[in-house]
């Protein structure tokens, strides 16, 4: 089994940046790059160019708005290092795939791609890594609308779930890495607990 990495925090707390160099840490070439924006106007294409530039070129990039498990899964055995950033994308794409954003199909989309994704964590091989970037979302003020609201909730629960089964989870606070769990285990004094809903099995066949 690889290890699994969740870095969380808000927007530009220094995430991306953050798993980058996790990813360099041990000087791996064999690093994978999943990303799962979308360019849907001239300001993502942008961001993404300038997300590519600050990445190694010799690193390797796919672009999985969804169904990032089963990419995770197709490339762990050829990478030794894989970058999924972030989450946070992965469920709006899955989101405004659905009319009703409180459908409980959404909420079945998002439990699947967890649940592949921590499938494919799972049957890494021993000594690589799998590194996940995500929003904290919980911190600001409630959402004005119904979508905002259902979006919030979807990626706090996902963050819930990956960050039981990490083995390491840090969170960003302007540009400073705070481990919240290392080695599988948290702060002195403070017991982890696992999200209350359990995931749907992934089919091995």
């Amino acid at each position: 089994m690889g290890e699994l990495i969740l870095i969380l925090g808000g927007a530009r707390s220094g995430k991306s940046a953050q798993a980058l160099r996790i990813a360099r840490e041990r000087g791996d070439d064999s690093v994978l790059f999943v990303a799962t924006a979308e360019a849907g106007d001239d300001e993502m294409r942008l961001r993404i160019a300038k997300h590519r530039a600050e990445r190694p070129a010799h690193w390797r990039t796919l672009e999985a708005p969804r169904d990032v498990g089963l990419a995770v899964s197709q490339h762990a055995r050829a990478h030794a290092t894989i970058i999924v950033d972030c989450i946070t994308l992965l469920v709006s794409n899955l989101l405004v795939d659905r009319p009703d954003p409180y459908d409980e199909a959404v909420q079945e989309d998002v439990d699947r791609e967890i649940a592949a994704i921590l499938h494919a964590a799972r049957e890494m091989p021993d000594g690589n890594r799998l590194i996940l970037v995500s929003n904290e979302v919980g911190a600001g003020l409630a959402p004005l609308t119904p979508l905002g609201r259902a979006f919030r909730d979807l990626v706090g629960r996902a963050n819930q779930t990956f960050a039981a089964a990490a083995d390491r989870v840090v969170l960003m606070v302007a540009g400073l890495a705070l481990p919240l769990k290392q080695d599988g285990t948290g702060p002195p004094g403070f017991p982890l607990s696992s999200p209350e809903a359990p995931l749907p099995k992934v089919n091995d066949e």
